[in-house]
């Protein structure tokens, strides 16, 4: 075959080049990307684990294309600025290193740096035939063929909602950009289920995933047609394939194991099996899933409520969390009579008018268990509607003592809503002063008293949380002004949600009972000490009694110590 008909396979001039670098033949990997990357949609997000040389390879096709087309113009676009000239500085080296690619170097009169640089037969034009630039710079002014976005998400511009939502706008820009009948393909590893790269599936684009090892079966379930399909079809036929390395030359064994010890489970699993799950897990401590959702009455409640996390309990309504996450009803509730509540609390977060809600919600406490059984939130801020419509809550729900933030206003809000509770229901007003982060603090709060399963919520608030007004940009999937949005989705990073309104005032409630639920605990665990010491002396008796055989004593002493004690007597 004439070199020339050959190099119109991909995979064969990335050969070459490799050649010509004294690089190894590329693994069976490279070559599916190469021909992912010739024939692939035009609209194709590529996830590869750290290594296996995407950036290098795509490169080469950078290459590849001015091979067949001198006037092709080819964006890359990266986090950073020099992480993007990286790139075209490679695509340089490579155009001065490879013999049958001299043809290509810019000639004087041409463009050519780092940032933006002409190959030696293109014609004149406006656009360079590659520029490179920062994803937070200016991408506007040039058109091009072909865009690739190169990691352009990092976990340093993408920790808070507002610096997610910066990007997800500046990639809009491509499509301006990109000329009619062009190709977009990104680059780059998920960080979290609210990356931006999963997010383009919803835009179009086809997710294909490289992970470094071979699926097991629950993660080929998960990861479905995103995996690639020769990796997929490689486990279907060898199922003892699976967990082995997918480049057992490159990173055998022995080499992943040392990446897992060096960047940690949860790293390992994002870097390298690009599995966002663990991840999610860590970064969202807030589970929905560790609620417990049943119908609730606003005067009494079950002494006790027995959480479990099984299918036949599952509700079926829309959750707000991650892939996976569900409601569940109680798996028991005490069968005995419902008692009055022994406490009720209302908690504010006021705001003013505005983007953000002046919330508030409505929590009772009984036997050990908080009851959540309204939330609700306004962005009318302090107007007389919005004051109304909380002091007509308390009363419903027979409140006995309202909270708010004093944060806001320096207390105004205080002495804006005190007179219409002295004109229709009277009841205790305080305000409630914070500090600290607040994600941190939410998240200290809140999670000890979920993971115990101790929050309990009413199903009309699931209901009604699904139909607050939608905030969000359109084909995002859930309301930033949901409290089950709010929180399945705080992490520990500072601003990381667009709206936590809710989520604070929900805090403020629980942290108000915490020391009762402290005290609920002390008494269980002095109930459990006396159960075992009462269990104790009646084995005693027992033994005293001659009804066994085992003289050893149940208090402590070992069987020396009591011959020792024995003897003494």
């Amino acid at each position: 075959m004439p070199q020339e008909e050959a190099y119109k396979d991909f995979r064969n001039f990335l050969y070459k080049i490799w050649e010509h670098l004294g690089l190894p033949e590329p693994t069976t990997n490279q070559y599916e990307l190469a021909h992912l990357l010739q024939n692939g949609p035009k609209r194709l997000m590529f996830g590869g684990f750290r290594g296996v040389g995407k950036s290098f390879i795509t490169s080469a096709f950078c290459l590849w294309t001015w091979y067949w087309n001198y006037d092709a113009k080819i964006m890359v676009v990266s986090a950073s600025g020099q992480r993007a000239a990286n790139f075209s500085t490679f695509c340089l080296d490579l155009i001065n290193q490879v013999d049958f690619l001299s043809h290509l170097m810019p000639k004087t009169h041409q463009r050519q740096s780092t940032i933006k640089f002409d190959v030696g037969p293109c014609r004149s034009d406006q656009s360079p035939s590659m520029k490179s630039a920062s994803i937070s710079g200016n991408i506007t002014g040039d058109r091009s063929d072909l865009i690739i976005p190169d990691d352009v998400e990092n976990p340093k511009n993408s920790a808070t909602e507002g610096m997610r939502e910066k990007i997800r706008e500046a990639v809009k820009e491509f499509e301006a950009v990109i000329k009619p009948g062009g190709r977009i393909l990104y680059l780059g590893t998920p960080q979290t289920i609210q990356s931006l790269y999963n997010e383009l599936v919803n835009r179009g684009y086809k997710q294909v995933l490289l992970p470094a090892r071979y699926p097991n079966k629950e993660y080929e379930d998960v990861l479905g047609d995103r995996l690639m399909p020769h990796i997929r079809k490689a486990t279907k036929d060898n199922p003892e394939l699976r967990d082995t390395p997918t480049e057992p030359t490159r990173f055998p064994d022995f080499e992943l194991e040392s990446r897992s010890v060096a960047y940690g489970r949860s790293g390992f699993a994002l870097q390298f099996m690009l599995d966002t799950r663990l991840s999610d897990m860590i970064r969202y401590p807030l589970k929905l899933d560790d609620l417990t959702v049943m119908n609730l009455n606003e005067e009494v409640g079950p002494q006790k409520v027995v959480w479990a996390k099984a299918p036949d309990l599952a509700w079926d309504v829309e959750c707000y969390g991650f892939d996976g996450d569900r409601y569940y009803r109680p798996m028991q509730v005490d069968s005995g009579d419902w008692l009055k509540y022994t406490g009720s609390i209302l908690t504010i977060d006021p705001s003013g008018r505005g983007k953000d809600e002046t919330t508030w919600n409505i929590l009772k406490f009984l036997n050990g268990y908080l009851y959540l059984l309204k939330v609700d939130g306004d962005q009318r801020g302090y107007d007389e509607v919005v004051l109304t419509k909380i002091v007509k809550d308390a009363k419903k729900y027979n409140v006995q003592k309202v909270l708010y933030e004093s944060n806001y206003g320096d207390g105004m809000f205080g002495s804006i809503i005190k007179p219409y509770f002295d004109r229709d229901y009277h009841c205790t007003i305080e305000e409630v002063k914070v500090s600290g982060q607040k994600e941190a603090r939410i998240i200290d709060t809140l999670e000890p008293v979920l993971t115990q399963h101790r929050l309990i919520v009413d199903l009309s608030v699931i209901e009604q949380d699904l139909m607050v007004p939608n905030n969000q940009k359109e084909g995002d999937f859930a309301s930033g002004f949901s409290l089950m949005y709010q929180l399945s989705h705080l992490t520990r990073d500072r601003g990381s949600l667009a709206h936590d309104d809710r989520l604070d005032a929900l805090s403020m409630a629980v942290n108000y009972f915490n020391e009762q639920l402290t005290r609920d605990a002390d008494r269980s665990i002095a109930k459990r000490r006396a159960e075992a010491l009462d269990s104790e002396l009646k084995k005693f008796i027992e033994v005293g009694g001659g009804k066994t055989l085992d003289t050893t004593p149940r208090w402590g002493k070992s069987r020396r110590q009591h011959r020792l004690a024995t003897a003494r007597i």
